[in-house]
């Protein structure tokens, strides 16, 4: 095989490549073995099939299926060794070619403009460490133990107040019958919360132990006999006895009874589940420095094709006449899109990152759990959206990278507290909503879509052909 660069237009470039006709040969010589083991022709034992009976009956179809072949073979190799990545997927256009011909042809392709990484290593960003002051760990855990309440039963002689829980016995009927479901025993009920049937605890309210009383309210429209919705029913509420709320003593037994080992162990571990929840959100706050940062790498070239392909996806949905009045919006983020997914493929190319099968599952479970009740929906849905899960996948690559830039690079450590972690937050996010606001504006309503720069930079692959033939051949019959 020779190869030869021709046309060398800054990243567009023309590779002429020569394969003599006895490499051809040997490639039909191969296939006609292969066939002659497969089919079956009148007239002849399996396997027995002369090469001119192959060749006169299935000459056409065996050739089409041999250049293919070696169209897919030799022009990856061809890229591969003039050291050429594809941005995007080259064409090929057949100068000469037959099953007794060389076979000559011209790959058209745009490259992957080369890029320097080692600029990545000088990137400064800040880091945040939220210093957890032991009032916030107090606090919390105060919250903690009041939404814990300990009721303890309450004098005889002493009625239901609001707050107070209410244990008592039911029976319940409509238009003086009984019904399904009509009796409840030991049900519990807070005064105040309103969580059983509304309107039905406040009349709970002055009871004492062992008093029976009637309660009468409207049937809900999610109550299972739908012939009764909305009608009136009084319960007959037999009180087998009055608790007030006790206040939750915080000791080592309540910090025990929260799955720690003793009170010391708690605020340890809530002070860390409190740094925590600032973590993620300080973490975007890095990363989004970090591709600022990214953006001001110099490229000497963006592939146009890519730019096409780019300002497509931001552009869907858009009228004609919003096109054109977002033209140059949209190509300027096209471009900073691009370059960005450029660099971090690079860079996790370089490093070798790639996401595991097993990387992929953890976080799919994780989604799952986010969803309680809709897992078995969502995990069909990812089954049957390939797509989505190449979105994930693409996630996860560039998070990945994003954290072996951020051991490289320069980071400036801050230590905030958690008052300035929640004012830096709520400022990133009034920016962020002010900068949505600035694209609907402009009717820019596309730019929050799947970008091609982020699979760039989430899914490098292999170069695939896209043949220009006269003539089409058909796959051979093997019957």
């Amino acid at each position: 095989m020779k190869i030869t660069v021709e046309n060398k237009k800054g990243l567009n470039k023309d590779l002429k490549v020569f394969i003599d006709k006895k490499t051809i040969s040997s490639y039909m010589d191969e296939k006609y073995e292969e066939v002659k083991n497969t089919v079956t022709l009148k007239g002849f034992r399996p396997g027995k099939v002369p090469k001119e009976i192959l060749k006169k009956q299935f000459g056409q179809a065996i050739f089409g299926e041999v250049l293919d072949k070696v169209l897919k073979e030799t022009s990856t190799k061809a890229l591969q060794e003039k050291k050429i990545k594809p941005a995007g997927q080259p064409k090929i256009d057949l100068k000469t070619y037959g099953e007794d011909k060389d076979l000559e042809y011209v790959i058209s392709v745009t490259e992957l403009p080369s890029i320097d990484i080692k600029s990545l290593q000088n990137i400064k960003f800040d880091e945040y460490k939220v210093i957890i002051e032991e009032k916030e760990t107090e606090k919390r855990i105060k919250e903690m133990a009041k939404s814990q309440k300990n009721f303890v039963e309450k004098d005889p002689s002493k009625v239901a107040n609001e707050g107070d829980l209410v244990v008592f016995d039911y029976k319940a009927t409509v238009d003086g019958k009984e019904f399904k479901g009509n009796e409840g025993k030991n049900t519990q009920l807070e005064i105040g919360k309103d969580l059983f049937i509304k309107g039905f605890d406040k009349q709970l309210l002055k009871v004492k132990k062992n008093d029976e009383t009637n309660v009468e309210v409207s049937l809900p429209e999610n109550f299972p006999q739908k012939e009764l919705v909305g009608k009136r029913a009084i319960f007959l509420c037999k009180i087998i006895s009055v608790k007030k709320s006790k206040e939750v003593k915080i000791d080592d037994d309540f910090a025990k009874n929260l799955g720690a080992k003793d009170l010391k162990d708690l605020n340890d571990l809530i002070t860390k589940q409190i740094n925590e929840e600032f973590k993620n959100s300080l973490d975007t706050i890095s990363s989004k420095q970090i591709l600022n940062e990214i953006d001001k790498v110099k490229l000497d070239e963006i592939p146009e094709n890519l730019i096409e392909q780019e300002i497509k996806i931001l552009s869907q949905d858009m009228k004609e006449d919003e096109l054109k009045k977002n033209k140059k919006n949209l190509e300027k983020k096209a471009i900073k899109r691009i370059k960005t997914g450029l660099i971090l493929n690079e860079f996790g190319e370089h490093n070798k990152i790639n996401v595991s099968e097993q990387e992929m599952q953890l976080e799919i479970q994780k989604q799952l759990r986010m969803m309680p009740g809709q897992e078995k929906m969502l995990q069909e849905y990812y089954q049957n959206n390939p797509a989505v899960l190449g979105n994930l996948r693409g996630q996860l690559y560039e998070e990945k990278i994003l954290k072996e830039i951020k051991l490289k690079a320069k980071s400036n450590l801050k230590e905030i507290t958690k008052g300035q972690a929640e004012k830096l937050l709520k400022e990133e996010n009034e920016k962020h909503i002010k900068e949505e606001h600035a694209h609907n504006h402009n009717h820019d309503h596309s730019f929050d879509k799947k970008s091609s720069s982020s699979q760039k930079a989430s899914s490098p692959k292999k170069t695939e052909t896209t043949v220009k033939k006269t003539a089409k051949a058909k796959k051979v019959s093997k019957k």
